[in-house]
């Protein structure tokens, strides 16, 4: 995998490593905590936050900061460009319609998934996929179907030969993975069972590459105890089926 030389911004790094903080927390964070996860000194950390909240990219919560609004906006238009964001919610929208399951969206960032955006069904299901959160791709159905749209050669220089569990069934050796690359290009489905979370299967289909160069699929998740033979088989083609029609807009 090649690499390209970058001229480092000593701002705009440290801009990314506080917002990255900020983002992994789950509640506000307090500036000395940003201090020992940063390595920024007192100083320059209250210069950098002063300037981030003028621009509503940081908010203060009481004696800490969360991610801001406006992150949340500039954010929003990489789903909106395009015609991605109307193409997956008119086709999320009619199969949780029909099939009461949870739908999401997401691209290949180097070997790991980011989800961009999601439907929910009025039954509740566990998940692992908050909008823009990650996963590596070797074991969600979403990550499959994306890496099943590139040569064995670019998988290979993305992945390493032993590959990370999540669960005691995720697929942990890149040959394997591989082998079921093959099968997902064959038959233009991407599954898997309880290799992200137990309890839960995937099934995904690859869309395309969006005018704009994002490489994205779709999935629904499904609880184990709401599968058999015949619902299974359903809710294959409907994803597959929703997949094609989110393609067919973009073109």
């Amino acid at each position: 995998m090649t690499t390209r030389n970058t001229y480092d911004v000593p701002a705009l790094r440290r801009a990314h490593d506080v917002l990255m903080v900020l983002a992994q927390a789950s509640k506000p964070v307090r500036a000395s905590t940003l201090v020992q996860a940063t390595g920024l000194s007192r100083s320059t950390l209250y210069l950098l936050l002063d300037s981030l909240e003028s621009r509503h990219w940081v908010e203060k919560r009481g004696d800490g900061y969360i991610v801001g609004v406006k992150l949340f906006e500039l954010g929003s238009a990489y789903v909106r460009h395009d015609g991605l964001q109307a193409a997956f919610r008119d086709e999320a929208s009619a199969y949780v319609a029909a099939h009461n399951e949870v739908v999401q969206l997401a691209v290949l960032d180097g070997a790991e998934v980011v989800y961009i955006a999601r439907e929910d069904a009025q039954r509740p299901v566990r998940l692992v996929s908050d909008l823009g959160s990650r996963l590596p791709a070797h074991c969600c159905a979403l990550g499959k179907a994306l890496l099943s749209s590139l040569p064995d050669q670019e998988v290979c220089s993305l992945l390493p030969d032993r590959l990370a569990a999540m669960t005691p069934n995720t697929t942990t050796r890149r040959g394997a993975l591989l082998r079921e690359l093959a099968g997902i290009r064959a038959c233009g489905l991407a599954t898997e069972r309880e290799e992200v979370s137990l309890g839960l299967a995937c099934f995904a289909a690859y869309v395309g590459v969006t005018p704009l160069g994002k490489r994205v699929a779709v999935s629904t998740s499904v609880p184990l105890e709401r599968l058999d033979a015949r619902r299974e088989k359903q809710i294959a083609t409907a994803i597959a089926r929703v997949a094609s029609r989110i393609a067919a807009t973009l073109q």
